[in-house]
Formats: C-alpha cells, structure tokens, sequence
C-alpha cells in the first residue's frame, strides 16, 4: 500500500530554534479530515534529526537518513530501515563512519545506492539490505547528482573534480569504470586554463594527518616562489572536496598558489575527527592550521613573505581569531564571521549550534566563550583585514563583521567593510564578481599578486555600501 501513503518530515518541537528535531511522518491519502489526523510519527523515540525518507519500489521498506544526538547538526549521518512487514527500524549502515550525504534505491528494492563524504570526495557507495555490506562503486572527484537505469545495472552521474567543471558519465556498477556521455565544458576547457589541484597530508593536533588541497597558478614555473592564499572552510564542520568551483580558480588566475586544509572537525576522516572540533574552537583546528601553514612555508615555490589567510562563516571566525594570535600572515580577509561569541548565541536564529559547540549558554560555559572569542584579544590587531558581510545573514548576523570591523579601525588596523544590502549567509551568483574582485583588490595591495581586473570601489556604488 506504497501509493496510499504519503510520508514527510516536520519538526513539531515547541522551540524549533533551539532544536535538530525533525521527525519522519505518514499519513494516509484517502483525502479526509480523518485520515489528516491520523499522521504517524516513525521516528518519535529518537530526538536527533531524521529525514530525506524515500519508500522501496516493493513498497516493503521505507529508509531514511538519521544522526542520534539532539541538538547536534553535524553528528554522524547514518541509514535507518523500516521493514514495513515485520515493523522492525535497524540502522542499515552501523559500521559506515562518514556522512552519508544522498541515497536512491534500486529497482529491485534489494540494494541502496548513496554517497558520502569521505576524504576529500564524495564516493558512491552500494549497500545491500539484507546484509549490511558497503562496496564502493567509484571514488573520482564530487558526485553531485545520479539516476539509475531502469535495471539497476548502471547509474548516470554528474561529477566534478577541482580541474574539470561538471560533465555526465555512465558506471556500471560492476566495474565502477566511467564513461564520459557530455562535453558541455569542452569549449571552455580549450579557452581557460582550468588548474587541478594537487594534495599533500601534513602532520597536525593529536598526532592527526591533516588534508591540504593545493592549487597552482596558471603558467605556474617550479622555479619561481608565489604568494600564497590559505582558504579555511565554514561549518566548521565541512570539507573541502575535490570539486570544481571558482574561489579555486580565481585566485591561481592572479598568480597565487591556493591551499585549502582539511582540519579537526572537517568530515571524512571518521567521526571522532569531526568531533575534535566540539567546545574546542580555539585548540587543535588552530594548531592544525598553524602547522599546514608552516608546511606551505617550506614549499620551494612558496614565498613565505607572502602569505595570506581567507575564510567564510566559521573560516572568518578563525581568520577574526588568527588577527589576535601569532601567525605568519601578511594580509587577511573575514567573510560572514563570528566575531564576538555571547553576542553571537543572543543573536543566531540557529540556537542549538552554539548550545552544541560552545557547550551550552554563555552563563554554562562562560570561560569558553571569552578565550575563544576573537573580540577577547583586540589588544593584539595588527594585520591588514578585508571584511565582508551581508545584511540579511540571520545565521551569523552581520554586526559581528561590523563590530570586528570597529575594532580593527579603534586599534588603527588598515581594514575595509563590504556590506551586500540584500545578502544572506551566502552571496549569490552575481555578487560574486564583486566578491571576487574585493579580494584580487586587497590581496594585491600586500601580497603582489596580480591586481583585480574591475575597481571593488566602482562596483560597489551600484551594489552594495562599502566603508574605508
């Protein structure tokens, strides 16, 4: 009775800011007001999150993504199976220790497909029900989408890696070999000089090998040394992922080489790793960054005297943190960061993630939320800082990045303050070019690369409101 049941997720918490709580429901679809009243709660006994829920063909399973802990939005993210005859839930996947990130079922409902975040890329997987066995299918790049046939023999998908933008391939699943089936790009291929990336493990924290995704400039010439860009990811827990996207071309197209570290709580790495970061924002992720730019430095074609940090969301607050503590850097730029962590908590629409990360309430844990608070160690500003920030950013409220900005102007620190009028936590297609530009503008003043093709400052009169 697949088809008389429609299943859906809702979060029926009282306090739905302050909780992770999305329960799967059904209700039947016979159209009346009986049957609304009789939607079921599958997932009631578990208070983390539970959804994306998808029915076997047969009709006799119904799966779904699933994490155990309440209030954490980056616990392990694993399968959960209701057999529908015998009523029984399972966790499909109890060995799996990486995200599970997107799922499809077979058409003879005996096997699943899904992929995962696991070093760096995000593999397809099979798993078979009746067993719980995992095979992996292929490992190349970023999967972002896939569609099985209709005999479950091969799957098409769309896959990207840092040097080659998206293009389909079919796999059979057997063998897992990709044939390409589009050249969408090839055009733009012959034009542009996509650069791939090149990866390195730097010893971190905890003894812990820390990934590091490097990306060389065009023309790049082994014997010369280039300015270097550190990108720290958000979250923070994250990964950055062997996929193709701009800020991993932008820049090498300016003469920089590019890195883009992997630290403690960055997910792929097991579990435990993405945990390593919880009520320990200012500890082993900051060592772990402390020591790749350390390696980066001793690359032979890396000119130390020329080093910049750049980071979005969590990466601005670890870029808002290192303007307050040593580091090797000449010039740094905080996009959309927290700044100061009380004023944070009061002001997030996203309440249970710093009552998870920064465990509990400021008045819970007040020591946390004063040593690793960048708004602590003002007394210590000095590196040059772009800032930018988008008004309508409920997630991290832009007065963090307008105080930061204050702070940085009152200790006589040069620093600019981009405000995007109509922007959320994350910019959209077309403020990038500015985006961009802004960074080219102030990378270029201290670290030499080359300078940005359009003035941020023209671009900004007709966009945004910019403060020097």
């Amino acid at each position: 009775d697949v088809y008389k049941r429609q299943v859906f997720t809702s979060n029926h918490d009282p306090k739905p800011a302050s909780s992770t709580n999305t329960d799967v429901w059904t209700v039947k679809l016979d159209g009346s007001d009986a049957a609304l009243e009789s939607a079921t709660n599958l997932t009631e006994a578990n208070r983390g999150w539970d959804g994306a829920p998808q029915y076997s063909p047969d009709g006799r399973f119904l799966a779904w993504r699933t994490q155990e802990t309440p209030g954490y939005e980056s616990d392990l993210f694993r399968l959960a199976l209701l057999d529908r005859k015998s009523g029984a839930t399972t966790i499909a996947t109890p060995q799996f220790d990486d995200w599970i990130t997107d799922f499809e079922w077979a058409p003879d409902s005996k096997t699943i497909l899904f992929t995962a975040e696991v070093k760096g890329r995000t593999p397809l997987f099979e798993l078979t029900v009746a067993t719980g066995a995992v095979r992996e299918i292929t490992a190349v790049g970023a999967i972002d989408a896939w569609a099985l046939s209709p005999d479950g023999g091969w799957t098409v998908v769309s896959r990207r890696q840092v040097g080659h933008p998206s293009e389909l391939y079919r796999i059979p699943l057997a063998s897992g070999e990709a044939t390409p089936l589009t050249t969408a790009n090839a055009a733009f291929m012959a034009e542009v000089d996509v650069r791939p990336a090149e990866e390195i493990w730097v010893k971190g924290a905890k003894g812990k090998d820390v990934q590091v995704f490097i990306v060389k400039p065009h023309g790049f010439d082994p014997s010369r040394k280039y300015p270097l860009i550190l990108n720290i990811h958000g979250g923070p827990q994250q990964q950055w992922t062997d996929a193709f996207r701009g800020d991993w071309q932008v820049y090498p197209g300016a003469g920089y080489i590019v890195a883009f570290p992997n630290p403690h709580g960055s997910p792929g790495r097991g579990q435990e790793y993405v945990e390593g970061i919880t009520e320990d924002w200012d500890g082993k992720v900051m060592e772990d960054i402390a020591r790749v730019t350390e390696a980066l430095a001793d690359l032979d074609y890396v000119d130390e005297e020329r080093m910049g940090a750049m980071g979005w969301s969590w990466g601005g607050y670890a870029v808002m943190w290192l303007e307050g503590h040593n580091h090797r850097f000449k010039a740094l730029a905080a996009m959309m960061g927290v700044y100061d962590l009380r004023s944070m908590f009061s002001t997030t629409e996203e309440l249970w993630f710093p009552r998870w990360e920064l465990g509990g309430a400021p008045w819970e844990n007040e020591k946390l939320y004063r040593t690793a608070s960048p708004s602590e160690h003002v007394k210590n500003f000095k590196t040059p800082c772009l800032v930018i920030s988008g008004r309508q950013d409920y997630r991290v409220p832009y007065v963090q990045s307008v105080a930061f900005f204050t702070d940085l102007q009152e200790r006589g620190v040069d620093s600019r303050l981009i405000l995007f009028d109509n922007t959320g936590h994350w910019p959209s297609w077309d403020e990038m070019a500015l985006y961009y530009a802004a960074h080219l503008d102030w990378f270029h003043r201290y670290l030499g690369g080359d300078p940005s093709p359009w003035d941020p400052a023209e671009m900004v009169r007709q966009q945004t409101v910019i403060v020097e």
